[in-house]
Parts: C-alpha cells; structure tokens; sequence
C-alpha cells in the first residue's frame, strides 16, 4: 500500500507494529488452513468456511500450522513491498515508520502501510519511494506463484464451482499456459501458496493505480506533475463502468472512494526531471501493473 503522509511523527511503537504483524499472522493463518482444508478434500474454497475456522483455532491452535504455507508467503510479499518503500525512504533520509499490518477474518488480511513523516523534497525520491515497494513485492511473489502452481491440480470446472470466482492475472494466465499446457485456467486449483501470490498481484495492481497517493499515483506525480489530478479524475471514473461489466462492487466502491478524497497529491516544488534509468523503471512498473491487473477480481459464483 502506498506510504501515508502525516503530519507530527509519533514516537515508534514497536509493540503495536509486533502486535499488529502477530494477528495478522493468526487471521492469515486460519485463513489458509480453510484453504488447505479444501484444497486437500478437493472441494472449492468458501469463505464463510474459513469464518467457522477461528472457532476450531480456539479449540486446537496447531492446526493453524497447516494454514502456514498460505500465511508466511502473504505476509513476505506484503513485506516485501512494504519494506521496498522503508528502504528507499532510508536511503533518501525521509523519515517513515515500520509498516503497520491490518488483520481482516476475510482473506487473512487487509494489507499493510507505512507512514511518512517527514516531506518528500524531489521527484527523484518520490519515484523512488513510490516505484520500490510493487517492484520489491513483485520479486518475491513471482517464484511463489511459480511454486504454488506447480503444487495446484487440475479439477475440471473446479473455478465455477464455489460461491466465489476468482480472475486471472495476466501473469498467472501466462505461468498456466507453461505448467498446465492445454487446461483451461477454470480446472486449475490453485494451491494455497499460489493463492497467497494472487492476493499479493492484486495488491500490487491496486496500488499501481495512477491515482493520487497511490503507489502509481506518486509515479505519475513523478512524470507529469501538472496533469497528475486529471489523470487521477478519469482513471477513478473508469472504475465505475467497470464494476458495472464486471460485477465487482470493489471497482465501485473505490471508484466513488477515489474521486471524493484520493485524487490530490501534496505539491512538489521540483522542476527536475527523472533521469533514463528512473524512466525505464516507470516502463518496467506498467508491466508489472499489466501483468498483476484482473479486471474482475471477485464476482459470485455463477455469473
């Protein structure tokens, strides 16, 4: 998730961000033991099966360790992109916070961010900050959706079975067509850790969006500075036909989010220009934008 700009910067408190990272484990963790529970029985994935897992958690905590392959590769893409950002800030003396994580009982989590906490001063280090975190998260969920696929099988029609369908990145698209040559991508199930890396695509397609504070946000504010609102403007509009053809009420609701509070970006007071090696970054971050982008994410199960 893009870094948050604020204004006083607290002291750091290392047990909210220990606190918060333990219970997102949990949450991710009975997640994926639902998952693997499926995924063993060979039945499709239901979230409200996942729900009745905190109940049996309580009971048996060690059967948590099942849903740890699912868990520990969520959190280290999220990590990773969250920790690609600290580091670019780090390293242009921008002060930034530990990421803080958000456990959710729906999917393990909400993801994570970092707060800035202090002004951001050149173009150069906005992209750096903004362009780090989705290339960092993307090294690591690449080999692990190479190694989930490769532990997934093929159930015919197992994709239109559950009460939710899932898309199909680009990336994943592609990765199928190597592994499972011939298979329509709708009798492939994917295995928990392969899951564990759609999740982290779809992060990172999101906050690859060019709209305001976003991760792709600040990259357009990078480029184009002066035409970086009206970018912002028609991209959150688009997000509201969208929904509509997809049948993915995500689209509208962070379409209407979008347009009513996130399409500014604090001014920078920098006529610099982003140098070659920064610009071919910005070709290679709409590549993976492409490749992690599913236009329908989530729809029910039978449309």
């Amino acid at each position: 998730m893009a870094p948050v700009a604020t204004a006083f910067p607290p002291r750091e408190r290392y047990w909210l961000h220990g606190l918060l990272f333990g219970l997102t484990l949990i949450t991710a963790s009975v997640v994926g033991t639902s998952m693997q529970m499926d995924f063993d029985r060979g039945v499709p994935f239901d979230a409200e099966h996942s729900f009745d897992m905190f109940l049996v958690f309580w009971r048996h905590p060690l059967e948590l360790l099942h849903g740890l392959p699912f868990s520990l590769t969520l959190l280290t893409i999220l990590l990773a992109h969250e920790f690609g950002h600290y580091l670019a800030a780090l390293y242009h003396r921008v002060d930034a916070s530990l990421p803080f994580f958000m456990p959710s009982p729906f999917m393990g989590t909400f993801g994570a961010f970092i707060r800035v906490r202090s002004a951001i001063c050149s173009r150069q280090a906005l992209f750096d900050i903004g362009i780090s975190g989705p290339l960092a998260g993307f090294v690591f969920l690449l080999p692990a959706l190479s190694i989930g696929l490769a532990f997934s099988k093929v159930i015919p029609g197992i994709g239109h079975q559950g009460s939710l369908e899932f898309g199909m990145p680009g990336l994943q698209w592609l990765m199928t067509r190597i592994i499972f040559p011939a298979v329509p991508g709708s009798d492939i199930y994917l295995h928990p850790v392969a899951r564990a890396a759609w999740l982290g695509m779809l992060a990172t397609a999101m906050n690859l969006l060019p709209i305001g504070q976003l991760d792709g946000g600040h990259i357009v504010y990078s480029f184009f500075p002066r035409h970086h609102r009206l970018v912002s403007t028609l991209v959150a509009l688009a997000m509201l036909p969208l929904g509509y053809f997809t049948h993915w009420f995500g689209w509208f609701f962070w379409g209407v989010a979008l347009l009513l509070i996130g399409r500014r970006h604090p001014l920078l007071y920098d006529e610099t220009h982003l140098n070659g090696g920064r610009r071919k970054l910005g070709w290679l971050a709409l590549v993976v934008f492409l490749l992690c982008f599913a236009y329908a994410p989530v729809s029910a199960g039978g449309l």
